[in-house]
């Protein structure tokens, strides 16, 4: 049987698991948001971040991983979260939540204020070992979407897409928006080959997104 280029990620070992549950659930804490490069956080530990269009259901996501019903805060006005979201997990990881792009309400002004911004965090912040990339799985890569994608691969850094809100859909959707999802990632370079497939509401992916992370070095 063919292997499907970006395969789903395996269930990790139960060791494996309890170690990124142990990571995410513990000392997480919010540490301050950044607006300029100059307010960054000293670069002393691992860092990953998590992208996404506005309403993806980033903020449900961190706080599914971290076991907390309001670590990160979602707004209901697209684009208005305009700030680097540093977290500490323990003494040893940072978790970034990226502002939601599309900016659907946001001035032109502070969209490429934005913009400049995210380029300098992706390309300079030598301790970024991943980008979690989330994808709505109703909807599927849209060309918003394949902007940070490029941006990511420009930048050299790898990124892992993260299928948020499965139980919003059918197996049967869910195949179609896989294989969409698959078709686009083929053209990118920075793309890590497994895909993590979500449900914030129903905990479905959290262990193996947990297990991910915990095993990034």
């Amino acid at each position: 049987m063919t292997q499907l280029p970006f395969p789903g990620a395996e269930i990790p070992a139960p060791e494996l698991a309890e170690v990124g549950r142990k990571l995410l659930t513990g000392e997480v804490e919010f540490l301050k948001g950044v607006v300029a490069m100059s307010g960054l956080p000293a670069a002393d530990r691992l860092e990953v971040c998590f992208a996404g269009r506005s309403n993806v259901g980033k903020s449900s996501l961190i706080n599914a991983l971290t076991g907390r019903r309001n670590l990160a805060r979602a707004s209901n006005t697209p684009g208005r979260t305009q700030e680097i979201n540093f977290f500490t997990a323990g003494e040893s990881h940072y978790l970034v939540d990226l502002p939601g792009y599309g900016f659907a309400n946001a001035p032109l002004a502070v969209v490429q204020k934005w913009q400049a911004l995210l380029k300098q965090y992706l390309s300079g912040r030598q301790t970024l070992r991943r980008a979690f990339v989330l994808i709505d799985s109703r909807h599927g890569i849209k060309a918003v979407d394949e902007e940070i994608l490029t941006l990511l691969d420009q930048s050299a850094v790898t990124f892992q897409v993260v299928l948020t809100k499965k139980d919003k859909i059918s197996e049967a959707h869910l195949q179609e928006t896989l294989a969409q999802v698959r078709t686009a990632l083929a053209k990118h370079p920075a793309a890590f080959p497994e895909l993590i497939v979500t449900s914030s509401e129903k905990g479905e992916g959290i262990p193996t997104l947990r297990a991910t992370i915990a095993g990034l070095v």
